[in-house]
């Protein structure tokens, strides 16, 4: 048995305000678990994505997350998941969950496998003007993350 509480965990940088991987400090082999503050207008992840193997499911314990589904072509399908709900994705299936109202989201996301496969993310691109496949990368100052274009490498955003 394994027992922490979650203010011991360092926060990743990334998109949302606070991103803290409880999976090694609890010893889960099979399972990933992260847990996330969301500031309003903050999101989970880098972009709309899915992972090759992975299922995901999310937890909200407070707030209101709404999550973009379907193909990065297509426009998305928004679903709001309030307080006390859950949403589950299996491998292959296109989301990214953002925080649209004013109050700080509070949540938990399990993934199982751990190993996701390939993740693919996508964003929108000033420079091709259309949603592309995007890369993360340490900045070259190193305090933030950035997401690039695959096409043509311009920075489509910027997460410190």
């Amino acid at each position: 048995m394994e027992r922490i509480t979650i203010d011991e965990i360092d926060s990743y940088m990334g998109p949302a305000d606070v991103k803290r991987p409880l999976t090694d400090a609890l010893g889960a082999t099979e399972l990933a678990i992260n847990y996330y503050e969301l500031a309003p207008g903050e999101s989970f992840a880098f972009g709309r994505h899915r992972h090759e193997n992975q299922e995901e499911v999310f937890y909200v314990q407070q707030g209101a997350v709404t999550f973009e589904l379907g193909p990065p072509d297509d426009d998305p399908e928004n679903v709001t998941v309030a307080a006390g709900g859950v949403i589950r994705f299996a491998p292959g299936e296109w989301q990214r969950g953002v925080n649209d109202g004013d109050e700080r989201v509070v949540a938990l996301a399990l993934g199982a496998p751990q190993e996701t496969g390939e993740t693919t993310v996508t964003r929108e691109c000033p420079d091709c003007g259309e949603r592309t496949e995007a890369t993360i990368e340490m900045a070259d100052d190193r305090d933030a993350l950035v997401t690039r274009c695959v096409e043509c490498r311009a920075e489509t955003g910027r997460f410190d």
